[in-house]
Formats: structure tokens, C-alpha cells, sequence
């Protein structure tokens, strides 16, 4: 089997089996996703879901947020980890969009990584999830799968895995499939864990137990 078969079989069976996987970060704005993506850094998506609900309840748009005390606004965000980093990148980014963008979010790849804070994961996650582009979303537990699998071979940083993947996945596919790869990683391929084989739709063609 190819890897382009592989990766075309891999995302068949996990769209049977996680039907509705979607980002697990809560928004109902692009911008709040811009917020929570840099905030999920180290830190999981449901503390960080708990964490801006006191900090959108405080500054409610771009423009509260922009014009925030960078102090105030770590103050907040401070259990999700790092607070003083992401705290000051996240006013810096407001601002910008407020000065550049007419508090909207850019929506080219190369305006997203520009501003501060965005890498490529959560510049792909921005494309994909509220643009409806063609987007990989290198996060851990997509670099851990797609290793284990074999869909790409030792490599673990993420650009590259992006690239080989990018090769590989459909593009339509991409962004829906990052997003099973999470929901995979962690209720059955762990990382802290045994990865539980024995339950995994993929186990008779994953290139670590299968053929």
C-alpha cells in the first residue's frame, strides 16, 4: 500500500468513526479563535474554553481587547499558562487588527503569520476552520499519529510533517482530518499512555501494529 493509500483509507475510517470532529476550541467569532489558539499553547482546549469566558465577559470585542491593559489581560489568562507571553501577544494582535484590519482577521496564510504569536499550526487552523481553505494542523497529537501510522516516516518536526502530508491528503481532506487525528489521539492513540490497540479502527493497516 502507498502512503497516498494509506492516507486516503486512514481518513475513510476515521470519518466512520468520528463523524462530527470539528475544532474543540470554543469560538462564535474569528477572532476568539485567534485568541484561544494562541492560549492552547501548552495548555488544553478545555481550560482554555473555561479561561475566556471571564476574559470575552471583560472585553467583549477586538477593540475592549485591543485597548486592554496588557497586565489585565494576563491577569485573566494566567491558568492556561505562560500568561505573560501570551497575554502580551495577544493585545499586540488585537491591535493590529483593530489598526489594519478593521478589527477583522486577515484572511491570507502569509497576513496570519505575521502577526504576533501565530505560527503555522494556528495560522492552518484559522484557514481552514473559519475560511473554509485547504488547511494541516500540525499539532501534537497529529505529528504522534501520523508517525505511528506511517503516513509519514521519523520525522517530528512540524513543518516538515505538514509538508509530507500536504503530498499525501487530499486538500479538501486536510483540515477535517487534523481535527479526527485529535479526537484518535486522545481517546484511543495516547500519548501518555499504552495506545489502545485492541479498540482502534486503525490496527490492521497502522504502520507501528499492523501489516
Amino acid at each position: 500500500m502507498t502512503k497516498e493509500e494509506l492516507a486516503l483509507e486512514v481518513i475513510e475510517r476515521l470519518k466512520k468513526e468520528y463523524p462530527e470532529a470539528g475544532c474543540t476550541l470554543d469560538y462564535d467569532e474569528a477572532w476568539k479563535l485567534l485568541v484561544s489558539v494562541r492560549l492552547a499553547a501548552q495548555c488544553t482546549d478545555a481550560r482554555v474554553n473555561v479561561v475566556v469566558e471571564d476574559l470575552y465577559a471583560k472585553y467583549p470585542d477586538v477593540d475592549a481587547l485591543a485597548a486592554a491593559d496588557v497586565d489585565d489581560i494576563e491577569e485573566i489568562v494566567r491558568p492556561c499558562g505562560l500568561g505573560k507571553s501570551k497575554a502580551r501577544d495577544i493585545s499586540a494582535c488585537m491591535r493590529i487588527l483593530k489598526e489594519k484590519y478593521d478589527g477583522k482577521v486577515p484572511r491570507t496564510f502569509d497576513e496570519l503569520l505575521k502577526l504576533p504569536g501565530v505560527g503555522r499550526k494556528s495560522a492552518n487552523l484559522i484557514m481552514g476552520d473559519v475560511f473554509g481553505q485547504p488547511a494541516i494542523v500540525t499539532d501534537t497529537h497529529c505529528i504522534r499519529l501520523v508517525n505511528r501510522i506511517g503516513l509519514v516516516d521519523s520525522i517530528k518536526e512540524p513543518k516538515k510533517v505538514e509538508m509530507a502530508l500536504w503530498k499525501i491528503i487530499p486538500p479538501q481532506e486536510g483540515s477535517d482530518f487534523c481535527h479526527r487525528l485529535v479526537f484518535h489521539g486522545r481517546d484511543v492513540c495516547t500519548a501518555r499512555t499504552k495506545p489502545y490497540c485492541d479498540k482502534c479502527c486503525l490496527a490492521d493497516i497502522c504502520g507501528k501494529y499492523g501489516v
